[in-house]
């Protein structure tokens, strides 16, 4: 499951106190460091309440979220009417897969301060990750009237209609992240995604530019791929799957997708079964690729070992029928 998205804070600058009472140099910290520091004053003083606040935030940063609840909750028993603080509890409950608290902690922001747009924002994120996409819309759409081009809210907009297969209003939405935002990568990819679906050659004008914007996703790339691969375009294809793997040669599902193309287009199955032993080398239990390489073991003839892959793939998943079928096959 995704997560809300929070602040990282690499270093902390904080200026130390000495005992005498003279200030000692401001030097920068880990937020393991800024833990102990809060963590003293806090021991000096038990009621201040931005001293929890502030202990919280770097309890997130460093994956401690149990304990920014704890401290949040204490924040708040000390002081319930500031809004950032139910806000970062918000974050630390969606962080901790709580959904139902987060999206009340993010209703007490808004008694405090019915405009903020950020928990508004929220809200409809925190709705949307659970699925409960009329209340996502809703929380979402208050956004959009006060601010047209909010991109994360167009954005998650644009999920919810694919999720409710309302694909129209989906690219529709995601045409206008595109157009007022040419250097949002996500949005590009998402559409490239969706024209890919319905086999439409703007996919390779959207992703191709995904690409541009963002050249460390291997998931776009893959996306690329597969879109000639499923129009029948099998040199560029290949091509592009070459180019993934320079780059991440541990990509299973590229490897397996070269050897399908050689087995099945270009009937060389010795090729195919070298590429399905490179994805079995980046995944051991790649279903798929055992019962691929099965697949091309048939065809050459060699039953032993296409029954052995059939019979590994099951191993692995029992329900997986394609492998059931060709045990029947071999045997």
């Amino acid at each position: 499951m995704k997560q809300i998205h929070i602040a990282t804070v690499l270093l902390l600058v904080i200026t130390l106190t000495a005992c005498n009472g003279k200030e000692k140099k401001t030097e920068e910290m880990t937020p393991e460091q800024a833990i102990e520091v809060i963590s003293a004053k806090i021991h000096k003083n038990d009621q201040d309440d931005a001293l929890y606040y502030d202990r919280a935030r770097l309890l997130m940063q460093v994956g401690r979220t149990n304990d920014a609840i704890v401290d949040l909750l204490h924040a708040i028993q000390l002081n319930d009417d500031e809004a950032d603080y139910h806000l970062c509890l918000a974050d630390a409950y969606f962080a901790n897969g709580n959904v139902e608290k987060s999206y009340n902690a993010l209703g007490r922001v808004l008694e405090l301060e019915p405009d903020n747009q950020e928990a508004i924002l929220k809200q409809g994120e925190v709705a949307y990750y659970s699925r409960d996409y009329d209340r996502a819309l809703t929380s979402l759409s208050k956004v959009t009237e006060r601010d047209p081009n909010n991109r994360r809210a167009l954005h998650m907009k644009s999920f919810i209609y694919k999720e409710k297969g309302d694909t129209a209003s989906a690219v529709q939405l995601l045409r206008k992240v595109c157009d007022i935002y040419p250097d949002f990568a996500p949005a590009f990819e998402d559409l490239g995604v969706l024209y890919a679906r319905h086999h439409d050659p703007l996919a390779i004008e959207y992703l191709s530019t995904a690409i541009r914007l963002d050249s460390n996703n291997a998931n776009i790339m893959y996306a690329l791929a597969m879109f000639y691969q499923e129009t029948a375009n099998y040199t560029l294809a290949e091509e592009t799957y070459k180019t993934l793997l320079a780059k991440w040669p541990n990509h299973k599902d590229a490897w397996h997708n070269r050897g399908y193309i050689e087995m099945m287009y270009n009937n060389d199955d010795d090729v195919a079964i070298e590429y399905f032993d490179r994805a079995l080398q980046c995944d051991s239990l790649f279903v798929e690729a055992y019962f691929s390489r099965g697949v091309a073991y048939e065809s050459k003839g060699d039953r032993r070992r296409a029954l052995d892959d059939f019979n590994h793939a099951l191993a692995i998943d029992p329900t997986f029928l394609p492998a059931a079928d060709g045990v029947k096959r071999c045997k």
